[in-house]
């Protein structure tokens, strides 16, 4: 039988690259499983896993797609002559 191992809201923020209080947060909704132990969580290794299995699989939603297209060439628009010239450095 594999034993599962567990990492600390901290650790598995610092994975993710976002706060201990988000993971916390999620931790409460039910979005990610997690145990107690005592006034600490243990979150099973097997969700980084599955977390980034999920998002490196995930194809854009086709809304999500022409919003970033959007964004983009706002961006050449604003700042296009500026993007140029870094790019020329």
């Amino acid at each position: 039988m594999k034993e599962t191992k567990y990492l600390s809201i901290a650790q598995v923020a610092k994975i993710l690259g976002v706060s201990r209080i988000a993971i916390y947060k999620r931790v409460k909704k039910g979005k990610i499983k997690a145990i107690r132990i005592g006034k600490a969580f243990a979150i099973p290794e097997e969700f980084i896993e599955k977390y980034f299995a999920d998002v490196k699989g995930t194809p854009l939603k086709k809304g999500e797609k022409e919003e970033i297209e959007k964004a983009v060439k706002k961006t050449i628009a604003d700042y296009g002559e500026v993007l140029k010239r870094l790019g020329n450095e």
